[in-house]
């Protein structure tokens, strides 16, 4: 996975509540044997017309957050199934975080899982994200893992909390395997000590 440090660019604001993972990635785009093409995928019946152009009115249409790298969205984002392709897509449309209050259980594993930094702040912290995000003039954010920030153009800066093991683990762009490829040496000395022990198993 691609380390997260502190990454810059601009945050799009898509508020809406209870945004579930078949809006995030609806399920014809589920049947692929692999994760290619899901970007076109991503919140397709938002992003698209009927007629198959773009949704000039969709958030990540708009000039000013088309190339965005955040989503502060609204509370209980990503819920309903438990479809990693919906975070698969967020990351191949280059959004590396995402800005909330609550995130759906499920959902919010699978973006730590995938590199996708998924931060939980209070409500009136959002709002203030949100309202100076909302100007294209100071859409443009900096959010440092390390120190646990969020840098808004507007001056403000904005703390916010996460587990120590996933900031771990996305500092250094680490999925599960890779976090447990770090102790391996343990884990073949613990190995070795097992079957001296119990020799009936090898």
């Amino acid at each position: 996975m691609q380390p997260f440090n502190t990454v810059s660019g601009s945050a799009a604001p898509f508020l809406a509540s209870n945004i579930d993972t078949d809006v995030i990635m609806p399920k014809q785009f589920l049947k692929g044997i692999d994760r290619k093409g899901l970007d076109r995928g991503l919140f397709f019946d938002l992003r698209f017309l009927e007629s198959g152009a773009p949704n000039p009115e969709f958030i990540l249409n708009r000039p000013v957050w088309s190339d965005a790298a955040f989503l502060v969205v609204g509370p209980n984002f990503g819920c309903g199934s438990s479809r990693e392709h919906a975070v698969w897509g967020l990351k191949q449309v280059g959004i590396r975080a995402l800005i909330g209050t609550r995130f759906a259980g499920i959902f919010y594993d699978n973006c730590q899982r995938n590199g996708v930094l998924a931060i939980e702040v209070d409500e009136a912290q959002l709002k203030h994200i949100a309202g100076v995000i909302s100007v294209a003039q100071t859409a443009h954010i900096s959010v440092n893992l390390t120190e646990q920030t969020i840098a808004l153009a507007d001056g403000s800066v904005i703390p916010f909390e996460i587990d120590h093991l996933r900031k771990q683990s996305l500092l250094l762009g680490l999925d599960a395997i890779g976090t447990t490829l770090q102790r391996a040496e343990q884990i073949r000395h613990f190995e070795t000590e097992h079957l001296a022990q119990n020799p009936w198993l090898n």
